[in-house]
């Protein structure tokens, strides 16, 4: 079908996108027709190379970092983020994963990283010349964050890393990881005496060729990507290469996704957006009982459910967008709302379509069960749901 009509940009003309954001999308929505129509889903160590390059010669990258390191805008305009990964993910998965985590791997060194470290690596990723990934999450520390277990020990000019990650994008294949620690004072005067909680955390940004970082374990998802468990080791890294001041890690790792969580619910707006054009294709041409499936009224009754959930879940996601673009201190409890409720809209209206499409819906390599793989982590990663509903009435509650 043709995914790249310009009737599909439509939604576009809501007022909360200017021109310049409208542009951006035809021009993706175009490049994407051409380029991401054989993307092979199972080298997907190899397709991510491809696509961050592919993604950095023709431009969008830029939209991942600041005008001053070759990006697009003075600061990182959120829109752009929201309309590259919306346009990504209705074409293909794997090349909105591949444009994200240059976003968010490099979220950290943009917000927070010193000018020399900012100026060796985010032209690179702009260029799509390095890969980078977002080290936050632990075997014992997902949502948890203050459970983090992974220390980073003082050693002078250096700390020196220990412990795991897991769940790492980007994992094995990173040129740069930035990796979120529990500092510890000097070796012999106790690891009792390091502060808990969310409290003593920093980021670091670790090369991945550096002695102690050991990818320990790839893994293998329903929707295929670049995913290990990284191992530190007596790993020393710079305290050059801290990213923000000692102990702002939390605070660092949180507006960090808060940037790119409104990105997330985008995301998801892809997929549901290209599981409705493909449910209403197949409804229009598939014949049942001397009729078509879409002449049915259960099938025009699912179509409403599922345009109204689209539609609630954008005018959500680009809110969200919006006010961080428009100088809002905090959108924290905005974009966990259009986190939430993109992604369990997605999750539903791809379901459905799924579902219209019978048999060939759970077809390995239809159209519609590749949607339905993809969406499902988005449900998880970088905040689950039932977390998502906490920091909302959570936020409610703090006035």
């Amino acid at each position: 079908m043709d995914v790249s009509s310009p009737a599909r940009l439509a939604h576009l003309q809501l007022p909360f996108f200017d021109d310049g954001h409208r542009a951006l999308a035809a021009e993706l929505d175009a490049w994407s027709a051409l380029h991401l129509q054989a993307v092979d889903h199972h080298d997907t160590d190899a397709s991510c190379r491809a696509l961050v390059r592919a993604l950095g010669s023709a431009g969008f990258l830029r939209h991942c970092v600041p005008a001053t390191f070759g990006g697009a805008s003075t600061a990182l305009d959120s829109r752009a983020l929201v309309v590259c990964r919306e346009t990504l993910a209705r074409h293909d998965g794997l090349a909105d994963f591949a444009f994200a985590m240059q976003g968010l791997g490099s979220g950290p060194i943009t917000l927070a990283g010193p000018p020399a470290l900012q100026a060796e690596w985010l032209p690179r990723v702009a260029r799509g010349e390095c890969i980078t990934a977002f080290a936050l999450s632990e075997p014992e520390a997902g949502s948890d964050v203050a459970a983090m277990a992974c220390s980073a020990r003082d050693e002078g000019d250096h700390v020196v890393l220990n412990g795991e990650k897991t769940w790492i994008s980007n994992g094995g294949i990173a040129d740069i990881y930035c990796v979120f620690a529990r500092d510890l004072p000097a070796a012999g005067t106790g690891e009792a005496a390091a502060l808990r909680g969310t409290k003593g955390l920093s980021a670091y940004l670790v090369h991945a060729g550096t002695p102690g970082l050991q990818i320990a374990e790839r893994i293998e998802v329903i929707a295929p990507h670049p995913l290990a468990r990284l191992r530190f080791t007596e790993c020393r890294v710079p305290k050059a290469q801290r990213l923000g001041a000692a102990g702002e890690g939390f605070k660092l790792a949180m507006r960090t996704l808060d940037i790119f969580r409104a990105s997330v619910a985008a995301a998801a707006l892809g997929f549901a957006r290209r599981a409705l054009d493909e449910a209403l294709q197949h409804a229009q041409q598939r014949r049942m009982f001397d009729q078509r499936l879409a002449d049915f009224q259960l099938s025009q009754a699912a179509f409403g459910d599922m345009a109204a959930a689209i539609d609630a879940a954008a005018l959500l996601t680009y809110r969200a967008a919006w006010l961080r673009d428009s100088g809002q201190a905090r959108t924290t409890r905005e974009a966990a709302m259009a986190k939430m409720v993109a992604t369990e809209n997605a999750q539903q209206v791809i379901d459905r379509a799924l579902q219209m499409h019978g048999g060939l819906g759970v077809r390995v390599g239809s159209v519609v069960e590749g949607l339905y793989r993809e969406i499902r982590a988005l449900r998880i990663y970088e905040g689950a749901t039932e977390v998502q509903r906490l920091i909302i009435g959570r936020d409610l509650l703090a006035g």
